[in-house]
């Protein structure tokens, strides 16, 4: 077993503030994209690219599971100081990304035929959609390989790799879109290979940065009982993140429903949430490598301190980001939108954007520390009781309008909170830590 290192507050930030930098790296690259062919001066481009970013992120967000699996079995393996399995666990999901890439190239007419039943667009829309795709598609074995190595990096505490990897990816992903369609006037088609040449510089990257994965000692790829956790492992984490995305999905299409400018203005201050996940992000990445290391060394004292320390810098995390949206979340709406009515009823629902990160921080720090355990099981049973009380919700609050809907969405965060914290006893049970006070004694399931 290997010495674990001194656990500090300083240790913490380094795994987690390389990540927030890397997060905030990604929706540049979508506004560069978005201006470079808006300079083509034709709306068409533009909603081409939008689309074909939107079917393909649909797409390859369902092996979002390889990341977070990936890190969590890593991290065990690291703390037990069982190297030869921490590189098998990287080599496995390299093999799964391998085989999703190409099986997702192999079936691209179908799915990009569904993709347009689902959502249609003009004729010339869909063309310069179809040519965007039918270049994209081949950096699948590349993106989805992207997941394992971040999840292996992450798990050894080597975010600052991971900032690497994505400023190195983004950077180059925008000085080829510039080049192809500014400079040689490419099109729509010069953002697509701007990007697919990004993604396998990425898996190049990606694979030096991981070398030692490859070069250290040499674990059974194929062993039975193993490949069988990791499976068991991923479904969960799968069915447990399509229950989130079917819950934010019917949201939007709920705010549809009440019509375009409560469509509209629930389209802003999500963008404030999709802040909120990306730097809270950072500290529930924090747990995931630091929890399971300590699971994996079964180190009771080091599992105490690392649900401590990464919880208690996501709560200041959220706490921050609450006073911020509160003092800064009018002028923040005002750049998103010139419209006066819009700018209004906006700022009439900001305060549940000021509230979500305060009511959804234990939710994101649990998911952390249950993946770093590999208690996806009991991840997978929290969410689908959440979603049945958030439908509950959706019921009893409709006749609130938008005020019911953002009410019902804080009722899914609260109870994936609350019902984690019901499961959480079983982490410390594990390696024979002692429990929080406010841990509730249940019996083991």
């Amino acid at each position: 077993m290997q010495a674990i290192a001194e656990l500090t507050h300083r240790r913490v930030l380094s795994i987690a503030l390389p990540i927030v930098l890397a997060n905030l790296t990604v929706p540049l690259l979508g506004l560069v994209d978005t201006a470079v062919v808006g300079q083509l001066g034709a709306a068409a481009p533009i909603g081409a690219v939008g689309l074909g970013a939107v079917i393909l992120t649909s797409i390859y967000w369902v092996f979002g599971f390889l990341r977070m699996g990936t890190t969590g079995l890593v991290a065990q393996a690291h703390g037990a100081g069982d190297h030869a399995e921490s590189g098998a666990v990287l080599k496995r999901g390299l093999f799964v990304a391998g085989v999703a890439g190409l099986a997702l190239i192999a079936l691209q007419a179908p799915l990009i035929w569904a993709a347009f039943r689902v959502a249609p667009a003009s004729a010339e829309v869909e063309a310069l959609t179809r040519a965007y795709l039918d270049i994209r598609i081949w950096g699948a074995p590349a993106t989805i390989a992207a997941y394992a190595l971040t999840g292996w990096l992450i798990a050894i505490e080597r975010t600052r790799s991971v900032l690497v990897l994505q400023l190195v990816m983004n950077g180059l992903n925008i000085a080829l879109d510039v080049w192809f369609v500014l400079g040689l006037g490419w099109g729509v088609e010069g953002v697509a290979w701007a990007t697919l040449i990004a993604e396998y510089t990425g898996l190049v990257l990606g694979l030096w940065l991981c070398a030692s994965a490859f070069t250290g000692p040499k674990g059974r790829i194929l062993d039975g009982p193993r490949l069988k956790r990791m499976a068991v492992v991923n479904t969960d984490i799968m069915l447990r993140s399509i229950l989130l995305q079917a819950s934010f999905t019917a949201f939007l299409f709920l705010s549809a429903g009440q019509g375009d400018e409560v469509l509209a203005v629930n389209q802003i201050l999500m963008q404030f949430l999709q802040l909120t996940a990306y730097i809270l992000d950072g500290f529930a990445f924090a747990a995931e490598s630091l929890v399971g290391q300590a699971v994996g060394a079964r180190a009771a004292s080091r599992l105490s301190r690392s649900v401590r320390l990464t919880s208690l810098w996501g709560v200041g995390g959220a706490a921050a980001l609450a006073l911020v949206f509160a003092v800064g979340g009018g002028p923040g709406i005002d750049l998103m939108t010139t419209a006066p009515e819009l700018q209004e009823m906006a700022r009439r629902f900001l305060p549940w954007v000021v509230a979500a990160p305060l009511v959804g921080i234990a939710s994101w720090m649990f998911d952390g520390i249950f993946i770093g355990a590999t208690r996806t099981r009991e991840m997978r049973d929290a969410m689908f009781v959440a979603v049945l009380l958030y439908a509950l919700a959706l019921w009893l609050f409709w006749g609130f309008g938008n005020h019911g809907l953002w009410a019902a969405l804080m009722v899914l965060n609260a109870a994936r909170g609350v019902l984690m914290a019901l499961y959480y006893p079983r982490i410390p049970d594990s390696v024979g830590a002692p429990r929080p006070a406010w841990a509730v004694r249940r019996t083991r399931g």
